[in-house]
């Protein structure tokens, strides 16, 4: 199996993302990451899913995606260089007064930032690829992981296109 990232524009209406999501539960593919959000347009939301699944499958589940009556266009975005994804993490580190610069320094190789700061504890925001965040993770681990949140993964076609032109007008009517 391989890892794939679809991009679905979808009506911004209640009970949409339970339609998606079932059609994957339905045909038993994993969803390793599900982000859901708004796009420049009120009416239109992006569900970004990475899941796995063979490439003949993947064909099948976007053609049922596009049959969705709120679904207004699915992509999938190419891990290369046709597309930017990345992860948001936030992570909780042990830090005293001895280890807080070296947590720190560490943070700043990934070019992450320290968004909280307590007498024995930092919290860092770092995004990027899911290799870059791992790497981060095994850094800070000696220091000890008190709590850690990842986001799904989010993406976006690089290029002056935009998959949003034309699914609005149909959104729209």
């Amino acid at each position: 199996m391989s890892t794939h990232t679809l991009s679905v524009l979808v009506e911004n209406k209640p009970g949409v993302l339970t339609r998606v999501a079932a059609l994957f539960a339905r045909r038993g593919f994993n969803i390793n990451s599900l982000a859901v959000g708004p796009t420049e347009h009120p009416e239109i939301s992006r569900i970004t899913a990475v899941v796995d699944v063979e490439d003949l499958p993947l064909e099948q589940v976007t053609k049922q995606l596009n049959k969705l009556i709120n679904v207004l266009k699915v992509v999938e975005l190419d891990g290369g260089d046709g597309s930017v994804q990345r992860d948001l993490l936030l992570v909780k580190v042990g830090a005293n007064a001895a280890s807080r610069s070296q947590v720190t320094q560490i943070a700043d190789l990934f070019r992450a930032h320290i968004v909280d700061v307590a007498a024995d504890s930092l919290v860092i925001e770092a995004t990027g690829t899911d290799s870059k965040l791992n790497a981060l993770m095994t850094l800070l681990e000696p220091f000890g992981i008190r709590e850690l949140v990842k986001s799904g993964t989010v993406g976006i076609g690089r290029g002056g296109k935009s998959i949003t032109d034309r699914s609005r007008e149909r959104a729209v009517r």
